[in-house]
This record gives structure tokens, sequence and C-alpha cells, in this order.
């Protein structure tokens, strides 16, 4: 629930949070490209209102889960008439069957979990039948844990769909690679294995297709792992509880989202032209 002091509440964690990825881009290596990383505000399950004080101390770029609640807090008036420069980052899973709501969400600026030649196609199709003046943002979404939550394309599948998007999505622009860590990784153990394996692809697909490492970004790190993201080079976040606040969900909502991921996985499962 929306209560007062929450504007304060959101101001402090959005410097705070600012203030700890510079200095994690502080210790980076000089080695790493020098992309300044972008700061995404995941609203996962959170009120319209919310982000509209989020976009009032300074925050643009927001991110969602599930397309439908995107579409929805996309399209309300008050954050269309509030937040006048939003960007917005699909980042979860995609269906086929959803890409049409998604390509209809005001002010979409990234979809960053295109993980198969088909869905780039049909993705591509859809946005040009939009008409839109300019190409929509996507990033390649790389599997590398072996969690089964996890979406994804095999890391060596990587190159042939980002050459396709390059070259046969013309309504698509590439901007790099993303992936979900290991949830829980303990850094004693040094650099999470996942975000080293994204490292290496980026290095893969640059050599491979002529890229300059500066070109493609890469998208990793959460609330709990965002810092050590940047560290090893990440130059796009995705924080939502530690600037919201831990998510809470109705027993409704609760049940939708359990529906929702079961019914993902048995797709999953029984459709192999994903």
């Amino acid at each position: 629930m929306w209560r007062a002091g929450m504007s304060e509440d959101i101001g402090r964690a959005l410097q705070s949070v600012r203030e700890r990825v510079q200095h994690a881009v502080g210790r980076r290596s000089q080695a790493l490209p020098s992309i300044p990383p972008r700061l995404v505000a995941v609203s996962k399950t959170k009120p319209a209102d919310m982000v509209i004080e989020a976009y009032k101390h300074g925050q643009r770029y927001f991110g969602e889960n599930y397309v439908q609640e995107l579409f929805e807090k996309a399209s309300d008036t008050n954050i269309l008439s509030s937040c006048p420069e939003i960007k917005w980052h699909f980042i979860g899973h995609l269906q086929k069957k959803h890409i049409s709501k998604l390509v209809a969400v005001p002010k979409l600026h990234m979809l960053e979990t295109v993980d198969s030649v088909k869905l780039a196609d049909k993705v591509n199709s859809s946005w040009q039948k939009k008409s839109s003046s300019e190409k929509l943002k996507v990033m390649v979404q790389i599997k590398t844990s072996d969690e089964e939550s996890k979406h994804g394309l095999e890391p060596g599948e990587a190159v042939e769909l980002v050459k396709h998007i390059k070259e046969k999505c013309q309504s698509l622009e590439f901007a790099g690679l993303m992936t979900i860590g290991s949830f829980g990784y303990d850094l004693a153990q040094g650099p999470n294995p996942d975000f080293q394996l994204l490292l290496a692809q980026r290095q893969e697909v640059c050599e491979k297709l002529g890229l300059q490492l500066q070109a493609v970004e890469l998208s990793m790190g959460m609330s709990n792992d965002f810092e050590h993201a940047i560290d090893v080079g990440s130059t796009n976040v995705r924080i939502g509880s530690t600037i919201f606040g831990e998510r809470v969900y109705h027993k409704a909502e609760k049940s939708a989202q359990n529906v929702s991921s079961t019914q993902d996985k048995l797709n999953d499962l029984s459709v192999t032209d994903k």
C-alpha cells in the first residue's frame, strides 16, 4: 500500500543504489569497456504511484517481468502524464502469444530476453507493423546456469542468433547480452561463473562478427549481486526490492503468478519452435 513518506524512502534508496553503482564502477578493471552502467528499476508488483515517485527522483529506466503488468502500468494515465521520458524494459520470459501486447506498450525501450531465431523474427515482424520511427532495442538472453527456472539460449548458439538479428531483423537493434546469475552464489568462491561466461560470450560474439566490445552491452546483476556484476563488467543492472522494498503478493496474485510460471514450463516442454 502507498503511504505517506514513501517518496522519501524511494529517494533515499535510489541515492544509495546510485552511490553503490559508482563505487563499483571505480573498482572495475581498466581493461573493461568504460560504459556507464544503466540502472533499471524493476517495479514488479508495485503501484503506479511508486513508479512516479522514482521518476520524480530522476529515475528514467524501469523494468517489468510480465507483459500484462507492463502493459497496464505503462498505459496508466498518471504515468503517461507525469513521466514523459520514461523508458520501459521487458526483462521476463516472452511467449509468442504475448508479442502483440508487448509491442503495444507505450514507451517500450528494450526487450532483454530474446532467446531464439523464431522469437526474434516474430518480434521483428510485429514491430515492423507498428511503423515506429525507431528500431526496438533487444538483448539476447543466455542461459548461464543449470537452474531449471531459468530461460535463455544455450551459450554455443549466441553467435548465430546475434548474426541473424543484425542481418535479418531490420526493425530490431541488437544491444547486447543478458543473463540471470545463479541465486545465492557465494562470492567467497571467486567471481560468479555465470557472469564470467557472459563476458566470454561477448568476446566470442565480437570476434566472430567483427563487433567492438564497447558496442555490446552486458545485462547482469540484480539487488543481491549488482555490485559484483558491475565490478566484472555489467553495463545494465536490474534492481527491484532494494529500491521499492520487498514484493508483497496478494493470494490471488500469487496464485496467478504460480499458474503463469507453471504454464511457461509446460509450454517450454511441449513447444519446440519457441
